[in-house]
């Protein structure tokens, strides 16, 4: 064999491009685009440089985007007016151009359903009202627990089922790929999953499999309005916002309670959050996404400084060099059958087409934190 021959030999069988699946979906290599939030869609609408945006990066290689969250149809969903929403004829018709981009494109997407429940952190300096969530408990930027608002009624709960599912077959009738529950970093469902914001009494608090009952009945309802054929995924993490050491399960047993109603319910895909994704879980070395993945059947997407040195929070603390090369250490985990796909979010932002220069082993442009806002 050649050198040239080796060389494509190497390329081919590099697990990164092999095709993969979620659910009924097929996907043209490992590789997804990490929902990263960005305030420029003012009022809530997603103008052309968005759809320009998610474009670019599928025309570079990403086999699947998940785009940055977006507000489901609830009154109380959202705590910033320049983050997209996913309701409204005006913002609806933003996304279908952005479906349409992505597309032509060559790329798979889907959109993050997101809402924030309890947070109570304000980006417009004006109140909020009444916040809905578990046990009217703040999930924001301060200690937790905080007395905040009213525990949601069985009625509000409900109104938010419905809305995410509302979302999930606008999304379907757009012609988006399928659809990412944000469920993690103790926003609205997350606030539901842990016991410390979920306190209630009644079959959404309890025991672990009961604090997942709303997160699974969203699911069901997705599920029942779009057809089961429709993918769904759900990001979780077990870190917060505003607590980095916090552990929603801290066995394998624990993690698999949880994971089980939530498969049972449609689930096609787990995306696990981390900061960093070489950390294990458990005194091991698999990581989240590899626990969910060996728990559940279903495909892991792992996260977390993928080709950089520092998380995103340290990120924020001042300049320094980000680039760093632990794909070797990707590969290996990804080949031994650790999770099946990737997602890469600030390295994207440098480099729209990272999945090319990857395959052809060029440098890749270093993330800077100011880079993280602009249209490119």
């Amino acid at each position: 064999m050649t050198t040239t021959e080796r060389a494509n030999d190497a390329i081919t069988s590099d697990i990164l491009f092999q095709p993969g699946r979620i659910g009924s979906l097929g996907v043209r290599n490992r590789i997804v685009m990490a929902p990263m939030t960005r305030s420029l869609s003012p009022n809530g609408v997603p103008g052309p440089e968005v759809a320009a945006y998610y474009r670019r990066r599928a025309e570079g290689g990403v086999g699947l985007i998940v785009t940055e969250g977006t507000w489901v149809p609830h009154w109380s969903a959202s705590d910033d007016p320049a983050a997209p929403r996913f309701y409204g004829d005006d913002a609806l018709a933003g996304w279908k151009h952005v479906v349409d981009e992505v597309h032509a494109g060559g790329g798979l997407i889907m959109p993050q359903l997101w809402h924030v429940g309890q947070i109570f952190e304000e980006k417009t300096g004006a109140s909020r009202g009444h916040l809905v969530g578990p046990s009217g408990l703040t999930g924001g930027f301060g200690i937790m627990p905080t007395p905040s608002d009213e525990p949601a009624t069985q009625q509000e709960i409900d109104e938010v089922i419905d809305a995410y599912a509302k979302a999930a077959l606008s999304a379907k009738q757009l012609g988006f790929d399928g659809v990412e529950l944000h469920a993690g970093h103790g926003y609205l469902l997350d606030q539901f999953f842990w016991e410390t914001s979920n306190t209630r009494t009644d079959r959404y608090g309890g025991s672990l499999v009961e604090r997942t009952r709303i997160a699974v009945e969203i699911v069901e309802e997705i599920k029942r309005r779009t057809g089961a054929d429709f993918p769904v995924m759900l990001r979780f993490s077990q870190w917060k916002m505003h607590d980095f050491t916090a552990k929603l399960f801290s066995t394998p047993a624990e993690m698999e309670t949880f994971l089980n109603p939530l498969m049972e319910a449609g689930v096609d895909a787990f995306h696990a959050s981390q900061r960093r994704f070489w950390e294990g879980e458990f005194g091991t070395d698999l990581n989240l996404a590899g626990w969910a993945q060996k728990l559940s059947g279903k495909p892991g997407i792992t996260v977390g400084s993928v080709t950089l040195k520092r998380d995103l929070i340290e990120s924020f603390s001042g300049p320094g060099s980000e680039s760093a090369d632990n794909l070797p250490l990707l590969r290996e985990r990804m080949s031994r059958g650790d999770f099946d796909f990737v997602a890469v979010g600030r390295a994207l932002i440098a480099n729209p087409d990272w999945p090319h220069l990857v395959r052809s082993g060029q440098p890749l442009r270093s993330y800077e934190t100011s880079t993280l806002s602009q249209l490119v």
